[in-house]
């Protein structure tokens, strides 16, 4: 018999996962070209063409050692790439001995919680979010607390005032966001980092700003996406492949630590230590070699540019309310008759799968994956067009 914590999570899981298996469902009775799924954030892109040139070339080489156990932090090499690239691009400015290659974002994350947490620390996450987070820390017995952002999805400082303690070990942030498409402004970050500086002072405790950030290339109309991590002493920053490469199989990232933080080589002894005994071990040792010879490679952001627009037009001009995302391939329209359970169940009869925003923390609303084939958007449109 599973673990009763465990049973009770996969019935609570990600409503992504739910209506993916809906989405089988009915492509089983309808046929799949008559199902429109708009429910999973997997790229349709292929990776760009370098990605399979390097995948050749570095497949047939057999220089001596390429695919043994390296450093559980990763290549050297690749690491100090990746430095060079924070600086030139004004993210970050640290050291490789500050840089460690994880598997996906998602990986990092779990490395940074279980370094950081013992049992019972509470972990601020702002809502709408990503689902996966609160599996995420309480896999490393953290409790989860929510902080609802404000109605356009901004940084909402009064909610997080309600929220922090003298166990608050850390809050996590994901700018652009999924699954609003939000990018938070400098000002707004300034005003939170002030506000952590403040607390930290008040708790006399270290409180960590965990930056997820898989989909920073992926904005439009020349938005910026701060560079909080440099702006936060008690900062990581985390970033993954899966979006800007379209390779969210290969799982592949890493994390880079503000060189400024309390006690950082401890922290990245521990951050290199927890990827060993988590049995990741390294990340994938072709993968970091790969990417360390793409950073300033990215799919053509405006494929999805066109895909976001339509829809937007689309909907709005049928009668929908919604953000114009900033970032990402998610929009996050409000639900008409503001119930998103029904309105889903809804546009499932219709044989279009979007997900409630019950499962991202925020009802009322629901949220759209536009990396899809236009036609696929286009029949989804339609269909949800003769539902307000």
């Amino acid at each position: 018999m599973i673990s009763k914590y465990i049973s009770h999570a996969i019935e609570k899981s990600s409503w992504i996962r739910k209506m993916f298996e809906a989405g089988n469902e009915l492509k089983k009775i309808h046929g799949a070209e008559n199902v429109f799924d708009l429910s999973l954030g997997n790229p349709i892109l292929e990776p760009p063409d370098q990605f399979f040139d390097l995948l050749k070339k570095l497949s047939a080489e057999k220089e001596s050692g390429k695919h043994r156990y390296m450093s559980n932090a990763g290549f050297i090499d690749v690491r100090e790439k990746i430095v060079s690239y924070l600086s030139k691009n004004r993210i970050l400015e640290t050291t490789s001995d500050n840089v460690v290659m994880s598997c996906g974002a998602g990986g990092g994350l779990n490395v940074i919680l279980r370094t950081i947490l013992d049992q019972g620390d509470e972990v601020i996450v702002l809502t709408p979010f990503f689902s996966e987070y609160q599996f995420y820390v309480r896999n490393h017995h953290g409790k989860v607390v929510f902080a609802e952002t404000d109605e356009n999805f901004d940084i909402n400082i009064e909610n997080i005032e309600k929220k922090i303690n003298k166990k608050t070990k850390a809050i996590m942030l994901n700018s652009p966001n999924n699954p609003t498409g939000k990018v938070y402004d400098e000002k707004k970050l300034k005003e939170l980092i002030d506000f952590l500086n403040q607390k930290q002072k008040k708790f006399n405790n270290d409180i960590y700003l965990i930056s997820d950030e898989p989909y920073r290339e992926i904005v439009y109309d020349n938005i910026n996406v701060p560079p909080v991590v440099s702006m936060y002493n008690n900062s990581f920053f985390v970033y993954s492949w899966s979006k800007s490469l379209a390779i969210p199989g290969n799982r592949i990232g890493y994390i880079a630590v503000n060189p400024n933080m309390n006690q950082v080589q401890e922290v990245v002894n521990g951050l290199i230590f927890c990827t060993r005994i988590l049995g990741f071990v390294n990340a994938p040792a072709l993968m970091q070699q790969i990417v360390g010879e793409l950073l300033e490679t990215t799919i053509d952001v405006g494929y999805y540019e066109k895909k976001k627009n339509y829809i937007y037009n689309k909907l709005t001009k049928a009668g929908y309310e919604m953000i114009k995302p900033e970032g990402t391939f998610y929009l996050f329209p409000k639900a008409p008759g503001n119930d998103d359970i029904k309105f889903v169940d809804r546009a499932k009869e219709e044989k279009v799968l979007i997900v409630p925003g019950e499962g991202f923390a925020r009802k009322g609303h629901f949220r759209i994956s536009y990396c899809t084939d236009d036609r696929t958007i286009e029949n989804a449109c339609e269909r949800l067009a003769r539902l307000v």
